[in-house]
């Protein structure tokens, strides 16, 4: 049984192939959507150019509607030194393999020189009044020592699951410097606020400025309709009836 297969790369109508080369920085729609914002926002930020879409036979038929424009839910793109790769959908983990598959060879063809995963992290004992630190993990030694430069918390013993798990993995087989930005989040819904300190560390390492002010804006609005939903479920339960005999339950305090 060999590698699986990548899906294809389908460049977009009257790009400009020039341009590519430079960091590579890809997130997808996994915990808390952390990637894909953080990497939407780049994408935004530096007005970069969209070269192409990935696609397969086994991918939903859908265009996503932003700004009037359809678009294909995984595509890439190019700035001046800097390329992405966005999904902004959630696929199946049967997916997972081809698509860093996909990301490996859109690294290679482009002549990247080092490849960013953005991704969310879930801790179970975190609460929202705490301030956890951002993760990474590094495939090579330098890609360690560049993400302590910049402030971020090694992880020494764990698993990272998934596409950025697979590609940490392969980077150190194949010997290329993968980063991983790993910012804990909430898996519950679209986290962006858990995307402003993952695009901070990924700034540090641009060198870089990406200002996030929209983001915030953006992360406060989500957390505010999260609250109200909740409150409207909350208002729609039905309250728990009483046990006559309550008293006599242990498992009434």
């Amino acid at each position: 049984m060999g590698l699986p297969r990548p899906f294809e790369l389908v460049v977009q109508h009257g790009t400009e192939r020039e341009r590519l080369g430079g960091t590579a920085i890809c997130g997808f729609t996994t915990k808390g959507a952390v990637g894909a914002i953080a990497v939407d926002w780049v994408i935004k930020t530096f007005e970069m150019e969209q070269l192409g879409s990935v696609l397969s036979e086994s991918f939903p038929a859908m265009a996503l509607v932003r700004g009037r424009r359809p678009q294909h839910p995984v595509r890439i793109y190019q700035g001046d030194g800097i390329g992405a790769f966005v999904s902004d959908i959630a696929f199946p983990d049967e997916f997972n393999l081809s698509f860093a598959e996909t990301v490996i060879k859109w690294f290679r063809d482009g002549g990247f020189d080092r490849l960013v995963m953005i991704d969310g992290v879930f801790l179970p004992n975190m609460t929202g009044e705490d301030i956890p630190p951002v993760f990474g993990v590094g495939s090579t030694d330098a890609s360690r020592t560049r993400l302590e430069e910049i402030g971020l918390e090694s992880v020494e013993h764990g698993i990272v699951p998934g596409i950025t798990g697979y590609l940490l993995a392969e980077a150190d087989r194949q010997g290329f410097d993968a980063y991983a930005i790993l910012s804990p989040s909430n898996p519950g819904y679209p986290d962006a606020r858990a995307a402003l300190p993952a695009l901070e560390a990924l700034s540090e390492m641009l060198d870089r400025d990406i200002p996030l002010e929209g983001l915030m804006e953006k992360a406060i609005v989500i957390e505010q309709k999260v609250r109200e939903m909740m409150q409207e479920h909350q208002l729609a339960l039905p309250e728990p009836k009483m046990s006559e005999s309550s008293d006599d339950d242990p498992m009434v305090l």
